[in-house]
């Protein structure tokens, strides 16, 4: 009778069975390699059982993953796991270690977690992931020491239960992206020794809960070209403390969740190009949209009443705009970004509650500018409405003001949600009273 062995659904086939050709095993080396590095290093290793073509095949996969929750041991014992990524790591021997991904409990003895960077720092890792499940509120502290040097890591990725104290001397010197994920610093200093030691870095993504850890969080970061940072305190913060960002060669930035902070400041980012700004709100201090009038592409989910306003700034540079219609007196935010973009040439309003009348129509009437804006005299030609409601006067009054005055547009879409019968009526009433001679004007569902 056929034996067949599998592993992880391969069909990896005993060569010992009859009439039987193992194809798989005579691909080459490279290739069985790149599938073995899609597997979690346990079942990587569990090939080595195949043949003796497979016995140490899994020593030369370049990327290892270790997951506690597929040891069969893990729950009962963090040590065996510990142990079984140690000596994994031992035998490894291929020239270069791309990546090493470890998912563990909160429990796991931080010796033990030194022990696994160190070694894959010997191992000159381009890529560390660490994460942390929480574990009984345990937390797992970094050993800081050995970050003190290190110049063949390139991306590194910090989840949960992990705690960052870092010391004057870090030095990472080619980390290019860097991405903490609701992990905690002991103290501000840290944030700045830990930033400071990553000359090369270019891409920050930090996802924390404001009040968690440190009250100022300051990014000081020359050569950063992409920063996004989440706020998780939905419910917002309690006034103390802010964001302060330093990043002169910054290209794009998304901030999302600012609320009840005491400040939030933007140094001067001359290259900037794109902005996306959500959910910023009840900030006592901060000079958002004076910070970003150097941006090619603006995505701004604000309240007009809720951010300090414009003193004559211009945003030259500005090409394309998407404003949130469903904010308090959305509109006054939209005159003033017409009004101090020139060079405009798309324009997108987008309701996120798509058909659902989460808020009334603002009480207070809209003012249009008092003079066209140059925008709409000279380069919008894009027009688009995503969750347009025709029965509103506030949102009727805009787009007829806008397909009015935009003397070069040549498109108008507006999507709305409803049936498509009712919805084809709407659209001959829009038509009738919208309708332009000089751009195609668009009705669709969503």
């Amino acid at each position: 009778m056929d034996q067949k062995l599998k592993i992880d659904g391969l069909g990896l086939s005993n060569r010992n069975a009859m009439n039987k050709e193992d194809r798989i095993s005579d691909l080459p080396e490279a290739l069985l390699l790149h599938i073995l590095s899609s597997l979690p290093t346990e079942k990587a290793i569990a090939t080595s059982v195949l043949s003796k073509r497979w016995r140490s095949l899994w020593k030369m996969v370049p990327k290892l993953k270790f997951d506690y929750k597929f040891h069969p041991l893990a729950d009962m014992d963090a040590h065996v796991f510990s142990e079984n990524v140690y000596r994994s790591l031992s035998l490894h021997k291929a020239p270069v270690l791309e990546s090493l991904h470890l998912t563990f409990e909160g429990r796991t003895d931080c010796m033990d977690v030194g022990i696994w960077i160190a070694t894959a720092f010997a191992r000159r890792v381009r890529k560390l992931v660490l994460v942390s499940v929480y574990y009984e509120e345990q937390i797992v502290i970094l050993p800081s020491v050995l970050f003190s040097y290190n110049d063949t890591l390139e991306i590194l990725k910090l989840k949960y239960a992990i705690d960052l104290e870092f010391p004057p001397r870090v030095c990472l010197k080619s980390l290019r992206k860097l991405y903490l994920y609701e992990v905690q610093f002991k103290d501000e200093e840290s944030v700045s020794n830990f930033l400071s030691g990553c000359p090369s870095l270019e891409d920050l993504v930090v996802h924390r809960y404001s009040n968690a850890d440190v009250e100022n969080f300051t990014i000081v970061v020359p050569s950063l070209q992409r920063l996004t940072i989440k706020d998780l305190n939905q419910e917002g913060g309690n006034g103390d403390g802010g964001y302060v960002i330093n990043a002169p060669a910054l290209k794009y930035l998304d901030i999302n969740g600012f609320k009840e902070l005491e400040f939030f400041f933007i140094e001067e980012v001359p290259e900037l190009v794109e902005a996306k700004i959500s959910d910023v709100s009840d900030i006592a201090n901060e000079n958002i949209l004076v910070s970003l009038t150097s941006a090619k592409r603006l995505s701004l989910h604000l309240s007009p009443l809720e951010i300090d306003g414009l003193n004559g700034e211009i945003f030259d540079q500005l090409v394309y705009l998407e404003l949130r219609t469903h904010e308090t007196e959305w509109w006054n935010l939209l005159s003033i970004m017409l009004g101090s973009s020139p060079k405009l040439q798309i324009l997108k309003l987008t309701d996120l509650y798509l058909g659902v009348n989460h808020k009334f129509p603002d009480k207070k009437k809209w003012d249009p500018p008092k003079y066209v804006p140059e925008c709409l005299l000279r380069h919008l030609e894009t027009f688009v409405w995503i969750g347009y409601k025709w029965q509103r006067e506030d949102e009727k009054e805009v787009a007829t003001y806008i397909l009015k005055n935009a003397k070069c547009l040549k498109k108008a879409t507006f999507s709305k949600f409803g049936n498509s019968e009712k919805l084809e009526e709407e659209r001959r009433e829009m038509l009738n009273e919208l309708a332009s001679d000089s751009c195609h004007l668009v009705l669709e569902s969503v």
